[in-house]
C-alpha cells in the first residue's frame, strides 16, 4: 500500500470516528427550557429540570425602579442580606479582596423539624464597558468556614445576577438565576415554597430596600 493511500485510508477512518461521536452525544436542544411557574407584580419566576439533580434550577426576571449602581449597592451590603434576601438568618462578610469582590457566610432558616444549611460565597462584579450591563457572579466555595454542628453544609451552588439599564437611567432589569444542591433530604413541599413564595419575597422586600436613602447616591464603582 503506497503513503497516499494510507493517508487516504486513516483520513476515512477519522471522518467515521467523528461523525459518530457526533451522532452519538445528545443535541443541544435537548436541555430542557425554563417553565414559567408564577408571575405576581411583576415578578416572574421559572423553573428548570437539571440532569442528575432532584432540584430545580431558579430564575427570576423583574424590574425595579433603581440604577445598576444601587442593585450593585444593596448586593455588597452583606448584613443588610438578613433583613430582604426570604429564609436568611444570618450572612456575613468574611473577606473583601477589592470593592467589587468579596467572600461572605449565609446561614439559611428552613423549618424545624429540618436542619438548617449554609455556604459561602464568592462575589465578583463586572460591568461590560460598552452595554453597561452588569453581570454578578455568585459561586459557593469550600474551604472558608468550617462545617457547624447541626447544619448541613452546601456544597454545590450557582447564583448569577444580571443587571440590565433601561432606557430612562432609572429603571434596571434584573434576572437572577439559582442552581443549588441543598443536601440531605427535603420534601416537595419546602422544595416548592423555596422556588415561589421565597423568590416572590425576596424581590418584593428588594424594591423596597432600593428606595431606602443609604442606596440611592451610592457610588460603587458602576456607571
Amino acid at each position: 500500500m503506497s503513503i497516499l493511500a494510507g493517508e487516504i485510508n486513516y483520513n476515512k477512518l477519522m471522518v467515521c470516528l467523528l461523525v459518530w461521536i457526533a451522532s452519538s452525544m445528545p443535541p443541544l436542544c435537548a436541555q430542557p427550557s425554563w417553565q414559567l411557574r408564577t408571575v405576581e407584580d411583576g415578578i416572574k419566576i421559572y423553573t428548570q429540570t437539571v440532569a442528575d439533580s432532584k432540584v430545580k434550577a431558579l430564575k427570576v426576571e423583574c424590574e425595579v425602579k433603581a440604577t445598576a449602581s444601587q442593585v450593585v449597592a444593596l448586593l455588597l451590603d452583606i448584613p443588610a442580606s438578613e433583613r430582604w434576601v426570604c429564609h436568611t438568618r444570618s450572612c456575613i462578610l468574611l473577606e473583601r479582596v477589592s470593592p467589587l469582590e468579596l467572600y461572605y457566610y449565609t446561614e439559611v432558616s428552613l423549618p424545624w423539624p429540618l436542619s438548617n444549611r449554609d455556604f459561602v460565597t464568592h462575589m465578583r462584579i463586572f460591568q461590560d464597558p460598552a452595554t453597561k450591563v452588569v453581570t454578578v457572579e455568585a459561586p459557593s466555595v469550600a474551604g472558608k468556614v468550617a462545617k457547624k454542628n447541626g447544619i448541613v453544609r452546601v456544597e454545590h451552588s450557582i447564583g448569577k445576577w444580571i443587571i440590565t439599564p433601561l432606557k430612562g437611567g432609572d429603571r434596571v432589569k434584573l434576572e437572577y438565576s439559582l442552581l443549588v444542591d441543598p443536601g440531605g433530604i427535603i420534601p416537595a413541599c419546602v422544595v416548592n415554597m423555596f422556588a415561589t413564595e421565597g423568590p416572590l419575597r425576596t424581590f418584593r422586600n428588594m424594591r423596597r430596600q432600593l428606595q431606602l436613602p443609604k442606596y440611592r447616591n451610592a457610588d460603587v464603582g458602576i456607571s
